[in-house]
């Protein structure tokens, strides 16, 4: 299983907290590309809720992660 940021932002609009199996139907439905798919299949715990994409990828960045300062915009 790899992410990187353009797979794991077809999740962000997911139906949060959910499941594997709601995850992997949002995807379907949304129309994520197969990497996204076959991931969330390659999760091991059947019947956990996931309450966001970091507890899918722990290191999904955030914008605390960005040296971007808002104030001087």
């Amino acid at each position: 299983m790899y992410w990187t940021l353009e797979l794991a932002s077809k999740l962000e609009d997911a139906p949060w907290p959910a499941t594997k199996e709601e995850l992997i139907d949002f995807g379907i439905r949304s129309g994520a590309p197969l990497e996204v798919i076959e991931n969330l299949q390659e999760l091991e715990e059947e019947g956990e809720i996931y309450e966001s994409i970091e507890d899918i990828w722990p290191d999904y960045p955030t914008k605390e992660d960005f040296f971007f300062n808002e104030d001087e915009y």
